[in-house]
C-alpha cells in the first residue's frame, strides 16, 4: 500500500469469478395406458426443482391431460409437490414438467465436525431421521464394516467421498438390471444397479458410519461437453449428500462432483420420499406407462 495526503490507499482485491453455471431446460413426461376409461384417480408429482445456493429455477410448469385442478405444496422434505384428482372419464392421463434451471458447483462453506461432534447426542437427535436405515438402504454389518476398513482413520468430510469410491468400485451400472422395490443389500449382492440402487446403498452405508445422509432425486445431463441448445435423451437420476456440519454432495453413479449438469428434485430419506410421480386410479386395468425426459444445454 502506499501513502497519499494522510490517507492509506490500499489495492483493491480482484473480483472472484463467478461461478461457472449451465441454464438448462427438463422436459419430463409421464403417460399412463389404461384399457378402458378410468373414472377417478388421485395423483402427486414431484416435477419442480428447487432453488438452492447451487441452483435456481427460473421457471417451472407441470401440464396435466386431461386438464384438472392442481394445487402445490412442500412436503415434509422439502420436496414441491403438485397435487391433482381426476373425476372424469379418461382412457389415459399425460402429466408433464417442464422446468428452466441455472446449476452450478455448490461453492458455500462450513465448519466441519469430526466423529466426536457426529457421536453427540444433539447431532443424533437432530438427525435421527436421515441416520436410521429404512427397507431400501439397510446394509448387512459386515458390509459396513467393509466401509469402515476402506475409510480408515479419514475425516468424517473425506469419509464420505471414500465411500462413494468404495461403492462405484462394488457396483457396476446396467439399466434394467433392477427395478424401484430392488433394495441396497440385493443391488449390492447382485453387483449390478442404476443410480437409484447405487445411491441407497451408498446412503446405508454412510448412516452405517454414523453420517447423516439422505437421497437427493433430480436430473443429468448426460453430456459433460452439451453443445447448446441441442436437445437430448436424459433420465431421472439419483445421488447423495452426506452431513459434516454441513451437506456436502456427490454423484456416486459417475464418480463426480454435483455441479453444472445436475438438477435437484428433491430429499428424502429414500426414493419413496421423493417419487417423481404417485397415484391411485379407479376404473379399468392399467396397461403400463411410458416415462421420457428430454434435457437441453440453453447456456
Amino acid at each position: 500500500m502506499t501513502q497519499t495526503q494522510g490517507q492509506t490507499q490500499t489495492q483493491a482485491s480482484a473480483p472472484r469469478p463467478a461461478p461457472h453455471r449451465w441454464r438448462l431446460q427438463v422436459v419430463h413426461r409421464t403417460r399412463f395406458h389404461y384399457s378402458g376409461p378410468v373414472r377417478s384417480s388421485y395423483n402427486e408429482a414431484r416435477l419442480t426443482p428447487e432453488n438452492s445456493n447451487r441452483q435456481t429455477t427460473l421457471r417451472s410448469k407441470v401440464e396435466i391431460e386431461p386438464a384438472a385442478t392442481a394445487y402445490a405444496y412442500r412436503d415434509y422434505w422439502g420436496s414441491t409437490v403438485t397435487a391433482f384428482d381426476l373425476h372424469t372419464p379418461h382412457p389415459e392421463l399425460v402429466v408433464t414438467g417442464t422446468s428452466i434451471v441455472e446449476a452450478g458447483p455448490d461453492l458455500g462453506g462450513h465448519d466441519r465436525v469430526g466423529w466426536s461432534g457426529l457421536a453427540a447426542r444433539e447431532v443424533r437427535e437432530q438427525f435421527g431421521e436421515l441416520l436410521t436405515p429404512t427397507a431400501l438402504t439397510a446394509m448387512d454389518d459386515d458390509v459396513v464394516a467393509e466401509a469402515r476398513a476402506a475409510v480408515g482413520e479419514a475425516h468424517p468430510h473425506e469419509a464420505g467421498r471414500l465411500v462413494c469410491g468404495f461403492v462405484h468400485d462394488h457396483i457396476a451400472y446396467l439399466s434394467g438390471s433392477t427395478n424401484v422395490k430392488t433394495n441396497a443389500m440385493q443391488a449390492w449382492a447382485k453387483g449390478q444397479g442404476v443410480c437409484q440402487d447405487i445411491s441407497h446403498v451408498t446412503v446405508g452405508l454412510l448412516r452405517g458410519l454414523g453420517l447423516p445422509a439422505r437421497y437427493v432425486s433430480g436430473y443429468l445431463h448426460p453430456k459433460p461437453g452439451a453443445e447448446i441448445g441441442v436437445p437430448v435423451t436424459g433420465e431421472s437420476h439419483a445421488w447423495v449428500e452426506w452431513w459434516d456440519g454441513g451437506w456436502n454432495a456427490f454423484d456416486p453413479t459417475n464418480s463426480v462432483e454435483v455441479g453444472t449438469r445436475h438438477v435437484t428434485l428433491g430429499r428424502g430419506r429414500d426414493y419413496g420420499d421423493v417419487p417423481p410421480f404417485k397415484g391411485l386410479f379407479s376404473g379399468p386395468r392399467s396397461e403400463g406407462h411410458t416415462v421420457t425426459v428430454e434435457v437441453t444445454r440453453l447456456a
